[in-house]
C-alpha cells in the first residue's frame, strides 16, 4: 500500500519570519495526518522551517539541488548542504526550472543521483505543455522525461524516489487537469516505471499530482487509483488551505 505524500512547494515566497510564522499556524492544523507532510523551502528558510517544524511530522525539503558535490558554480547549493541544513526531501526538474533556468531532461538526471547519493528523497518533475497535449503527445513526453531522469538510477532508489506529474498548462494559471485526465497520465507514468523497473518497483512508487491541486479539487484528485499525493503550490501558502488537502489524503 503507497503512502500518500502531500509536498509543498513554495517557490519564491517567505522570509525565515514569515515562515516560522506559517509553520506554526499549520502544525496543530495537520497534526496526526495519516500522510506524509512535507513543505520544501526556499534555501534561506530551510533552517528556520527545520526549527519550526521540531515537534511535529511536518518534513522540510528544498526546491532544487546541484549536481555536483562543490565547486566553482556560483549561486548554487550542494546536496551535502542542504542535508546540513536539515532538508529530506529536495524537488527536482520543475516546470518552472525548465522554462527559466534551462533545466533538462538530462540535468534532471544528474541531478536525482546527487540526491541520492546524499540520502534526501527527491520529488522529480514531469508534464507536458499545452501545445504537447493538443497535439496528442502528453504520454509520449513524460514517458520520454521518466525514461531520462531514470537512466542509471537503482532499482532500490527509484522505489524510494516520488513523481510529481505536473501538466505545465495548469500550473499556476488557476486551470487543472480532470481527475480522469491526471489519473490517466499518472497511470501511464506507472507503466513507465514497470517497463523499466518491473511491477513491483511500480506498484510502490509515489506518483503525485501537481497542477493547481487545492482545497476544492484535492479529494476528487485523491481518491484515483493512480494518484498518490500533491505538489502543492500556492495553496500551500495558506495554513488552512494546505490543511484541507492534508486531511484529504487518507
Amino acid at each position: 500500500m503507497r503512502k500518500y505524500v502531500i509536498a509543498g512547494n513554495w517557490k519564491m515566497n517567505n522570509t525565515p519570519a514569515q515562515t516560522k510564522e506559517l509553520i506554526n499556524e499549520m502544525k496543530p492544523l495537520v497534526a496526526g495526518a495519516s500522510c506524509e507532510v512535507v513543505l520544501c523551502v526556499p534555501f534561506v528558510d530551510i533552517a528556520a522551517a527545520v526549527e519550526a517544524a521540531k515537534g511535529s511530522d511536518i518534513k522540510i525539503g528544498a526546491e532544487n539541488i546541484h549536481w555536483a558535490e562543490s565547486g566553482a558554480f556560483t549561486g548554487e547549493i550542494s546536496g551535502d548542504m542542504l542535508k546540513a541544513a536539515g532538508a529530506e526531501y529536495v524537488i527536482i526538474g520543475h516546470s518552472e526550472r525548465r522554462q527559466y533556468f534551462g533545466e533538462t531532461d538530462d540535468t534532471v538526471n544528474a541531478r536525482l543521483k546527487a540526491a541520492i547519493a546524499v540520502g534526501l528523497t527527491p520529488i522529480v518533475c514531469v508534464g507536458e505543455t499545452l501545445e504537447q497535449r493538443e497535439k496528442n503527445i502528453t504520454v509520449e513526453t513524460v514517458a520520454m522525461q521518466t525514461k531520462i531522469a531514470f537512466r542509471d538510477i537503482s532499482a532500490a532508489d527509484a522505489k524510494n524516489t516520488v513523481i510529481a506529474y505536473e501538466p505545465v498548462w495548469a500550473i499556476g494559471t488557476g486551470k487543472t487537469a480532470t481527475d480522469e485526465q491526471a489519473d490517466e497520465v499518472n497511470g501511464a507514468i506507472r507503466n513507465v516505471i514497470a517497463e523499466i523497473y518491473g511491477k513491483d518497483v511500480a506498484d510502490s512508487i509515489v506518483i503525485q499530482y501537481g497542477g493547481s491541486m487545492n482545497a476544492k479539487n484535492a479529494e476528487g484528485l485523491l481518491a484515483k487509483e493512480h494518484i498518490d499525493g500533491g505538489l502543492i503550490g500556492g495553496a500551500s501558502l495558506k495554513a488552512q488551505d494546505f490543511a484541507v488537502i492534508v486531511n484529504a489524503a487518507k
